[in-house]
């Protein structure tokens, strides 16, 4: 017995997380989503999206294309380059030429003591149509139905929320993909719950800058881009520097409204995601990093542990308990498993095999959580937002 005490502390600390992960599925479970909606937004309501781009020369154009295809409410679409060395501006100058709503922006250089996202947007909010009282940030691998803003327009005046951002349907291709991104998705779930909710406090906040709707006088008025400014996650410093200002801010599903082609493979998504996961900003403290931990220990480590107590000896006492409390959590990973499945536009078979790389993701967040210089397509990214 006593050879298992360590083990059981482990474990011990595993059902106290455990429980506060599963009260964090039940409090967020049956959430609202975005309806799609044709209807025309009430008068006076207009949309000014900013898309920030650097050398995507191979992803933009169908952004564009859904961007010019929406209708009226989208009173400009500023396009935010921050330097970029291949076509990219000369695309942008194209789509410009079909569309007077299209405006390309030189963003470039980008100051120190900003990551170069968020001085994108902080330009594009600069020069953005004054007529417009709402920004919708659009990341440039992001694919959006013809109807997305006037869908975003009612969800906001149906919520009454100055705030809000989608969990955008994923496009993965690919049995390595398959296998890697729903790990590395369910690790935010374990964390803050399911999309479909509001919420008021800075710990419990959700957002996602792919596709991300806010008034634009609540926008200013906090500075939350200045708070931005020198985040690896600048979208959710964003929402949590709003919650902090007091306001409500809401994350939610749209189903085919909106969906994204994140990365290029495996690797790609092993490399970049992993910058901006741990979601480490100067507002995560300690609930960060115990998010960090029920992550490891509630999620990656279930499974192989009770694979190891039941083939390490008999279970009867301690082991018994031990193995029982590790074999639920691993049903309750499979669980997470099929409700993550409508995340995805379709599914590679790897899918269902994705919880064998919990355990390489856990510690991957907690090597990217501890470093202190990221690079995004050869730039280093400020990181003072950790201090």
């Amino acid at each position: 017995m006593r050879r298992d005490g360590p083990l059981a502390a482990v474990v011990a600390l595993q059902a106290i997380l455990g429980l506060r992960v599963l009260a964090r599925f039940a409090g967020s479970a049956g959430g609202r989503r975005i309806q799609a909606t044709t209807d025309q937004p009430e008068s006076g309501e207009a949309v000014a999206v900013v898309v920030p781009v650097l050398n995507e020369i191979d992803r933009l154009a169908p952004c564009l294309d859904g961007l010019l295809a929406q209708g009226p409410e989208v009173a400009e679409i500023v396009v935010v380059d921050g330097g970029s060395e291949d076509r990219t501006p000369e695309m942008v100058a194209r789509y410009a030429a079909r569309d007077a709503r299209v405006l390309l922006v030189d963003a470039a250089p980008v100051p120190a003591g900003w990551n170069g996202k968020s001085w994108g947007l902080q330009v594009g909010v600069q020069r953005a149509d004054p007529r417009a009282t709402w920004i919708l940030t659009i990341d440039a691998d992001v694919r959006p139905a013809p109807h997305l803003a006037r869908s975003l327009l009612a969800h906001a005046r149906h919520t009454g929320l100055a705030a809000f951002s989608v969990a955008t349907r994923q496009q993965i291709d690919g049995p390595g993909e398959g296998l890697l991104h729903p790990a590395m998705l369910t690790t935010l779930v374990y964390r803050f719950g399911l999309p479909g909710n509001a919420v008021r406090t800075v710990s419990r906040v959700q957002a996602n800058g792919q596709c991300f709707l806010v008034r634009r006088d609540v926008l200013e008025r906090s500075q939350a881009l200045c708070a931005a400014r020198a985040s690896v996650c600048e979208d959710v410093t964003m929402a949590r520097c709003l919650v902090a200002a007091g306001w409500e801010v809401g994350f939610y599903e749209a189903g085919d409204l909106v969906w994204a082609d994140m990365y290029a493979g495996w690797r790609d998504t092993w490399r970049n995601w992993s910058r901006s996961l741990p979601l480490r900003d100067k507002y995560s403290g300690l609930a960060g990093l115990v998010g960090l931990v029920e992550v490891a220990l509630v999620q990656a480590l279930p499974l192989p542990l009770a694979l190891l107590l039941r083939t390490a000896g008999p279970l009867n006492g301690l082991r018994r308990w031990m193995f029982a409390t590790n074999a639920m959590l691993a049903v309750a990973r499979l669980g997470v498993l099929f409700g993550t499945a409508r995340a995805y536009r379709r599914l590679p078979w790897s899918y269902w095999l994705s919880p064998l790389c919990d355990a390489p993701v856990a510690l991957l967040l907690w090597v990217s959580a501890l470093r202190r210089r990221h690079t995004w397509r050869g730039r280093t990214l400020v990181t003072g937002g950790a201090s």
